[in-house]
């Protein structure tokens, strides 16, 4: 099995040969790019899948292996809820166990507030079709027995899932090979050409492919490589710290996560634990660029970060790396294969004392290691999943705001009907790349 985390030491899995042609190139092999080059597969398109590092080397890997429904903007919950039943079907066709399990997701109330929030939310939700409730203390208290916490209540969602992420997504990228993707890793794209103003190739490390179609599936890097093709597109990349403990006693089955720390149980018999949703914002041009965006979001609700001055060399913002490079000249994409960002300690230290305070049982429980991914953001805290009007041919799917797990399958699938023409299946227009130009106003989402 896989080493974690992955890294670009780790061994590469996929090296196709490039072909001098494809119908679709994906750029960006995480859980959203590899869904879609299955989905383009298996509706019979020539598709090729390129990927900078290694499958699922960033956040697909790095996330908290979370598949729910729970408090998401109330545009995505008919794709989550779409999502979870995708899971259930991909994880009957991989090869092998990926820790799929439905067993719910808890949002914990420290205070009253809390509580009138999640019913606000629940109350646009439910006509959707999700299981969620409100349990009050009593029936919280009986859901999690074990926890010394004194909890106002819950919002309590049974039917939400888990899987075990850098399982999960090789796993489905070989299935994609094996329905006939063509995937190549350690082989960036360099750029999008154009002819008479739409797509006609991408220009790889490797070489040259002409194509009529790109989906930009890049995470953190994706507004880099838009940018260097004179589109704008404001999204940001904050660092989110997670950690594993070792094995111990089962507290709770599901996942939950209250106003400290965020828990899960993992298959190996500990527990995936992290800062409630905190996180680190490395402060470069893109930020300044973006700010207007944010600003809205950011008086709605003060975000839990901790802003820092400066990104290390190379990363995707950082005030060194390049913003314009040559097509036959080595990329910022091959200077940093995988972006694999230190962990922040104090929060992952933070986390595991809050997990001891929680359940006394645990008190012995160690921090068997650390780590950290680049979450790539939006101001409304929606992703983008759209095609670019400014650059026919191109489809966008990014921006996943440290939702991508869960969703993935589905906007996977949504990304590669949108190429191939067809109806998408949900509405879109919250999801639109237009909606930072055209004059509308941005509605930030829930912050649950």
């Amino acid at each position: 099995m896989q080493a974690f985390p992955i890294s670009d030491s780790s061994p590469i899995e996929h090296s196709a040969e490039l072909p001098s042609s494809a119908d679709v190139v994906v750029i960006g092999a995480g859980v959203v790019g590899v869904c879609t080059a299955l989905f383009l597969a298996r509706a019979g398109a020539k598709v090729l899948l390129l990927e900078k590092g290694r499958v699922a080397g960033e956040q697909s890997s790095r996330n908290w292996g979370w598949i729910r429904v729970t408090g998401r903007d109330l545009a995505e919950v008919p794709i989550a809820l779409e999502a979870q039943e995708l899971w259930k079907s991909l994880a009957e066709q991989v090869q092998g166990d990926i820790g799929l399990a439905q067993k719910g997701v808890a949002y914990l109330a420290d205070t009253e507030a809390d509580l009138k929030e999640f019913g606000h939310w629940l109350k646009g939700a439910k006509p959707l079709g999700v299981t969620s409730q409100i349990l009050d203390a009593a029936a919280t208290q009986a859901l999690i027995p074990t926890a010394e916490r004194d909890w106002k209540g819950a919002m309590w969602t049974p039917t939400d899932m888990r899987a075990e992420p850098f399982v999960a997504v090789p796993a489905i990228a070989r299935l994609a090979a094996q329905e006939g993707a063509l995937i190549r890793e350690a082989c960036a794209v360099r750029a999008i050409e154009t002819e008479a103003g739409r797509v006609s190739a991408v220009v790889s490390e490797h070489g040259r492919i002409a194509t009529n179609a790109v989906v930009l599936a890049g995470g953190a890097w994706s507004s880099l490589l838009l940018r260097k093709h004179g589109i704008s597109l404001p999204q940001l990349s904050v660092r989110s710290t997670a950690g594993r403990t070792t094995p111990g006693l089962e507290v709770f089955s599901g996942n939950a996560v209250d106003g400290r720390v965020a828990f899960r149980r993992r298959a190996d018999g500990g527990y995936t634990i992290a800062q409630e949703v905190r996180c680190d914002l490395y402060i470069g041009p893109d930020a300044f660029r973006a700010l207007r965006y944010f600003v809205r979001s950011l008086l709605r609700r003060p975000a839990p970060v901790s802003y820092r001055l400066a990104a290390p060399n190379g990363y995707p913002d950082s005030w060194t790396v390049q913003r314009n490079w040559r097509a036959d000249q080595p990329s910022p994409f091959e200077k940093i294969r995988v972006l694999n960002p230190p962990p922040n300690q104090g929060a992952i230290s933070k986390a595991l004392a809050f997990f001891r305070q929680t359940f006394p049982d645990m008190a012995e429980t160690e921090l068997v290691q650390a780590w950290a991914g680049m979450i790539d953001f939006m101001p409304d805290m929606v992703p983008v999943v759209d095609q670019v009007a400014a650059m026919p041919g191109l489809t966008v799917a990014t921006g996943m705001t440290g939702h991508g797990f869960g969703i993935g399958p589905a906007f996977g699938r949504i990304a590669a009907d949108l190429v191939l023409g067809k109806a998408p299946g949900h509405d879109m227009h919250r999801f639109r790349f237009a909606r930072f130009s055209d004059g509308s106003r941005l509605r930030p989402g829930p912050g649950l």
